[in-house]
């Protein structure tokens, strides 16, 4: 009998921080989308918890070289639970003609981006699921490329124009002071 009891309580704790976890996923990040690779679909819940930077990117704009900064920001705060998830579109000038795998290829040798990068959008940005709930959450829809979505661990979004660089006072003031927040 305490034997069953004791694996009734287990059970039991074991289904409450299942449910806890999930709820602590914030709405925004409960997504999943494929990698820019061929792979597994990603579920964006993986990164709940830590301090994300979402960035809708595009390899011919004018904002193309900040793809330096969200890499320096990513290997200076990565350890420290922040991530950049980067999401090719096309939507602005037409300024991500490539495939999947080129823009890939692109950012590699470009810039050494090491951050995880998303397959390109096909669709109007603002259907897209994920950013659908980033603009509601917000209410700034992106006007270019390179818009800056910061999601703090508790799920605050805040939103940041293309004209803010990666490495501006004002987001890498807001990430500490995100990261600082447990």
């Amino acid at each position: 009998m305490k034997h069953v009891l004791c694996s009734l309580l287990v059970g039991f704790s074991l289904v409450a921080s299942v449910a806890f976890a999930q709820t602590q996923i914030p709405a925004v990040l409960n997504h999943t989308m494929n990698p820019l690779l061929p792979g597994k679909p990603i579920a964006l819940s993986q990164y709940a918890g830590k301090v994300v930077l979402i960035v809708n990117v595009a390899s011919e704009c004018g904002f193309t070289p900040q793809y330096e900064g969200l890499e320096a920001l990513y290997k200076r705060y990565q350890s420290k639970g922040f991530v950049v998830l980067g999401v090719p579109a096309n939507d602005f000038g037409g300024q991500e003609k490539g495939s999947n795998k080129q823009i890939a290829e692109f950012c590699k040798a470009n810039f050494g981006v090491s951050f995880p990068m998303f397959e390109k959008i096909e669709l109007p940005i603002a259907q897209h699921p994920l950013f659908a709930s980033l603009i509601k959450a917000t209410n700034q829809p992106p006007k270019w490329n390179f818009h800056k979505y910061l999601v703090d661990r508790a799920g605050k979004v805040s939103a940041f124009p293309s004209t803010v660089e990666p490495l501006s006072p004002s987001l890498t003031k807001a990430i500490e002071s995100a990261l600082a927040s447990k």
